[in-house]
């Protein structure tokens, strides 16, 4: 089961005390303040992990807390610093705060945040020695660790994403098209959550492809499964649109590609704005030609590619997937370099 919100708390370790101590040698007679101070606490970071692909790791643990500073101690020992805090999130984790800001974004494997820094260490008597004020009987307490309570929320990174409504065939084709083996039966919403593929054409070309659970008129208002899902296609750079094109379905499919189309709009603009394929499933048990002919014809009037497929039989399916790779080279071309300036340094302060 693929766990894509979670809510935890961090919290930095509290910072050591400082020590009060005078020097005590049998020879020194005047041997004054020699109190270390405290170390400083651990820090807490979200460091983004390519081996993890869910948040199922918080399914239990929702509370993680830094190490402390130790204590400083006469000689003018200072206390050891408490070891930071790593947790490991997946790519795409979006950090959000209690009032809902984004704190981070780790959209690449190796980005890493501070979400709770950890408290200072106090400073011990010696610290506070004066020419006027020799024998400081005082020393700082450490300061806490920050605390936060943090919702994360995964967004699947992948290339392409298949949209439709239930039992379009989109299992089918992500099942034809990589490896990945989602559950198919011939009911709807046999997807709960969605499924990752990796297409190879061949000569290094390879993309990821996101089967998205089916979408239904509503979606964007939590009808169905959509409202959960659509999230994950937000990170996608094209959008192939499975709408089925048989007679089974006892539904128009122009109507079927304008209410998925109405609903990525309602979800977001930047849902509608992506590249979109259209393709026209099971044509392989298609009896009125009428209907395939009719959704060409709509997406030619907007500009949209379209293709014919069958997933059972294979017919259209390499086609769809060299359009899909010819838009995809062209946008990555576009947006070279885009976001590299955002992990430089490798850390974000929240």
């Amino acid at each position: 089961m693929l766990i894509d919100q979670a809510e935890i708390v961090v919290i930095g370790g509290h910072g050591g005390n400082g020590c009060v101590s005078f020097r005590r040698e049998k020879f020194v007679p005047r041997g004054g303040p020699n109190g270390g101070p405290g170390g400083d606490g651990g820090s807490v970071y979200l460091v983004a992990d390519a081996s993890l692909k869910g948040l199922n790791a918080f399914r239990f643990q929702r509370r993680f807390e830094a190490d402390r500073g130790r204590h400083g101690e006469g000689s003018d020992r200072a206390g050891h610093d408490g070891d930071d805090l790593s947790i490991r999130v997946p790519p795409g984790t979006v950090v959000r705060d209690q009032s809902g800001s984004v704190v981070a974004d780790l959209a690449a494997a190796g980005g890493r945040v501070l979400v709770a820094r950890g408290g200072r260490g106090g400073r011990g008597n010696a610290a506070f020695a004066t020419s006027t004020h020799q024998a400081p009987r005082e020393a700082e307490p450490g300061t806490p660790g920050e605390e936060h309570r943090l919702l994360l929320e995964l967004k699947l990174i992948a290339d392409v994403g298949i949209v439709g409504f239930p039992n379009a065939g989109k299992s089918t084709l992500i099942s034809r098209i990589s490896s990945a083996r989602p559950k198919i039966a011939a009911y709807p919403f046999t997807t709960l959550e969605p499924n990752l593929g990796v297409v190879d054409l061949g000569e290094y070309r390879t993309f990821v492809v996101a089967d998205i659970p089916g979408l239904i008129e509503g979606a964007h208002n939590g009808q169905g499964l959509g409202m959960k899902f659509l999230k994950h296609i937000e990170r996608t750079r094209v959008l192939i649109h499975l709408v089925d094109a048989s007679d089974l379905s006892g539904r128009d499919p122009v109507h079927d590609l304008d209410v998925v189309n109405g609903e990525l709009r309602a979800f977001g603009e930047s849902l509608a704005a992506k590249p979109q394929i259209v393709a026209g499933s099971k044509i392989d048990v298609l009896t009125d030609r009428k209907r395939i002919d009719d959704l060409r014809a709509r997406c030619a009037a907007a500009g949209v590619p379209f293709h014919a497929v069958s997933a059972v039989s294979g017919e259209g399916i390499r086609d769809l997937l060299e359009e899909a790779w010819t838009i995809l080279a062209a946008r990555n071309r576009d947006t070279a370099g885009e976001g590299r300036a955002h992990f430089e340094g490798g850390v974000y302060t929240a």
